[in-house]
């Protein structure tokens, strides 16, 4: 495929799914060229093809433009569609960063929060289901089990049967691991920092998505290494041709990504995009850090393959947990470290060393009864209906200028407002009528997305949810017309 081919149909499928909607700008002919990677020549061929396909017209010195729908007779509609424009595109520094954020991230945590408040702002799925009755009675199992072995630490491996179990279920994401090839780990963050602190030290440089989850940021913080966000697509994900040139320019020592069910922006990278990125990673000799504890949550099935599936030497580390898709509290979560398991190892025993065993057993049981695929069934569909009524709630109470996430599985929506709204103070307001959400700026190392929020749709909506985000709506609204 010719580069200005690869333009035409990233650029077409921009279109398709509103990311640039009908009657907006495209990007200048430099920029493309710098996003890219490619010439500017390339870039003028592309738009030409796009031309011809009636998808963009020139306008004498303005610039390319989105031709508004066909009508029935073939001419471009002068109506504007309908769905909200996806999120754009950030252009994050291209240097690595100290991370900040951390105050922020501690209000969200730490907050007093009443508890009939509407809290939009948390990454918890819905724990009170009817499909996660048989967990409680598997939980009072454990606690009476003979020889009260629940009570016992384990291994630091982890309870075997369990890790049996999680072999079994990520076949479905295309890995075929030995239950001896997986750590146990204390929730998915503990994974995350297990598997960072094995392949990096203070002072390297770690490329991340962007936005990214704000746990990693502070992790990354936390042991003195830099952060260089790479430029993010909210349907493809992160840019392979940014992070080439970043790879070219700066000595990264890991990529750290979630590239299925993505958080917060909530997309599917394509297979062939995770491939391109597994060999940049190879050519650079560089490890990659995968967070999939969304995965088993796409609303697409089989579910998506993960970047691990198609490693062949080791250098992804994979980290994922039950926290999405059974309970936070149960803090069970697992790491399966490739070529550096002895390396991960040790830094799970110097960190939390076992992990209990009461929550490995019953989870284990309740995998073993059929339960947890029978879980998943019912909170794909759940979420999948969330997703449509908070969108429609978006585009029905908020200025017509937001742009919104359309996410391919979880239980997140990303909002993007003007530029020159305050998403931080944004939240003071709400908070005083009880409403919470997660301010944008989080979610990048160097405090971008000022203007964006990130609302949890995991719980069965109703009226209260409704009043919630008119009253958000109206908030803003009042916010633009002071600004």
């Amino acid at each position: 495929m010719k580069r200005y081919d690869y333009l035409v149909n990233v650029l077409s499928e921009r279109i398709e799914q509103g990311f640039y909607p009908a009657g907006d700008r495209l990007p200048s002919i430099r920029n493309m060229s710098s996003e890219h990677g490619v010439s500017i020549s390339t870039v003028q061929q592309a738009y030409r093809v796009l031309e011809e396909k009636m998808l963009v017209e020139v306008r004498p010195k303005s610039g390319y433009f989105v031709t508004f729908p066909a009508d029935g007779d073939g001419q471009p509609s002068t109506k504007r569609r309908a769905q909200a424009a996806l999120p754009a595109v950030c252009r994050p520094a291209q240097r690595p960063v100290d991370i900040s954020q951390w105050d922020q991230v501690l209000d969200m945590i730490t907050s007093a929060r009443m508890s009939d408040a509407v809290q939009f702002y948390r990454g918890t799925p819905d724990i009170f289901p009817p499909t996660l009755k048989p967990r409680n009675l598997a939980l009072s199992r454990a606690s009476r089990h003979q020889n009260l072995e629940a009570f016992q630490s384990d291994s630091i491996f982890g309870v075997l049967g369990l890790r049996e179990e999680i072999a079994r279920l990520i076949i479905d994401s295309g890995n075929y691991i030995n239950a001896s090839n997986i750590i146990i780990t204390t929730g998915c963050h503990e994974a995350l920092s297990i598997a960072i602190r094995s392949v990096c030290q203070a002072g390297d440089i770690v490329a991340v998505d962007s936005p990214s989850f704000h746990g990693v940021m502070q992790t990354l913080r936390g042991n003195g290494i830099k952060a260089l966000e790479i430029a993010t697509d909210p349907v493809t994900g992160m840019s392979i041709e940014a992070l080439e040139m970043a790879l070219n320019q700066w000595p990264i020592k890991a990529i750290q990504l979630t590239a299925n069910c993505n958080s917060p922006l909530g997309f599917n990278m394509p297979d062939e995009r995770k491939k391109a990125l597994l060999r940049l990673a190879q050519s650079h000799d560089i490890a990659i850090i995968e967070d999939d504890v969304y995965g088993d949550l796409s609303y697409q099935y089989p579910r998506p393959s993960t970047i691990s599936s198609f490693d062949e030497d080791g250098r992804v580390l994979l980290c994922s947990s039950f926290s999405k898709t059974i309970a936070p509290g149960l803090r069970i979560g697992w790491l399966v470290p490739g070529r550096y398991y002895d390396r991960c190892l040790y830094m799970k025993y110097i960190s939390t060393g076992r992990t209990t065993s009461l929550t490995q057993i019953a989870v284990t049981d309740f995998i073993k009864q059929g339960h947890y695929s029978q879980h998943l069934r019912r909170m794909r569909n759940q979420y999948q209906k969330n997703l449509r009524i908070m969108t429609g709630w978006v585009n029905q109470y908020f200025p017509c200028d937001t742009r919104v996430s359309r996410p391919q599985g979880g239980f997140m929506l990303w909002i993007e407002l003007d530029k020159q709204l305050d998403t931080q103070r944004l939240n003071k307001l709400l908070e005083e009528h009880n409403i919470a959400v997660a301010v944008g700026s989080i979610f990048s190392a160097s405090g971008k997305y000022r203007n964006c929020l990130r609302l949890n749709y995991s719980q069965p909506l109703n009226e209260i949810h409704q009043q919630a985000m008119q009253l958000i709506g109206r908030t803003i609204k009042e916010m633009m017309v002071l600004k």
